[in-house]
């Protein structure tokens, strides 16, 4: 499968490719060049599985150049009842995003039960993982650029922490998070993660991530990625 983007002045690319880039070079988002089906015997088989096996089972049509094995490796250490034990009393962290029956026929999704109790952190830690391994196979390192004002910078970092060949470099607004996702974010000691205080507000910190990721030049040359919702 590969995947173009939404301006359409770009090439296609298989998945591992657009992991590594971000924005298309023309400034788009990259999607599906056609979506997967899912015909009504995939739907009910669906409803048995859990997380781990259901997130392959979708992963898997959207993911055609990383062998099967190893991304059924690469889920099943991202989605862990270790990394997602932040449930509620009688929850079951092996569900990983377990539901809170409210009343009858209504149920309450858990999506934050990662460890910086974000639903960012749902994507992020596959995306670290990701990262990782794509970087591991190609020999080679990325510089991740990125803007928050909380979720995603807790969740990027914790993703990232550690990662061979990933070093994260994260702009945000100078005292203009609260103090629970600032002590997140600063307080991490790895020798990978940069937190970077920008005197301003958010959009300001995410109007430098959009001007070096247009420069291509500077982008190429110094491999930046991105982990936000622009990319």
């Amino acid at each position: 499968m590969k995947y173009i983007s939404t301006r359409g002045q770009s090439p296609a690319l298989h998945f591992c490719d657009i992991l590594l880039g971000g924005l298309a070079p023309d400034g788009g988002l990259y999607m599906p060049e056609q979506y997967p089906q899912f015909s009504d015997a995939d739907l009910n088989a669906m409803r048995a599985m859990n997380y781990r096996d259901l997130a392959y089972a979708i992963l898997s049509r959207l993911i055609d150049d990383i062998p099967a094995e190893d991304l059924r490796d690469i889920i099943n250490r991202t989605y862990r009842p270790e990394v997602y034990a932040y449930t509620r009393e009688g929850q079951n962290p092996e569900d990983i995003t377990p539901t809170l029956k409210l009343e009858e026929n209504l149920y309450l999704l858990s999506l934050s039960n990662g460890p910086t109790l974000a639903f960012k952190d749902m994507a992020m830690q596959l995306l670290g993982n990701l990262f990782e391994y794509v970087l591991a196979k190609r020999g080679e390192t990325t510089n991740i650029l990125g803007a928050t004002s909380g979720d995603t910078g807790s969740a990027a970092e914790y993703a990232m922490r550690g990662k061979k060949g990933v070093r994260v470099f994260m702009l945000s607004p100078h005292q203009r998070m609260s103090r629970f996702q600032s002590a997140q974010m600063f307080s991490l000691q790895d020798e990978n993660i940069f937190n970077i205080a920008v005197r301003g507000v958010f959009d300001e910190a995410q109007d430098i991530v959009k001007a070096v990721s247009n420069d291509h030049a500077f982008k190429a040359q110094y491999k930046i990625g991105a982990v936000n919702s622009i990319n």
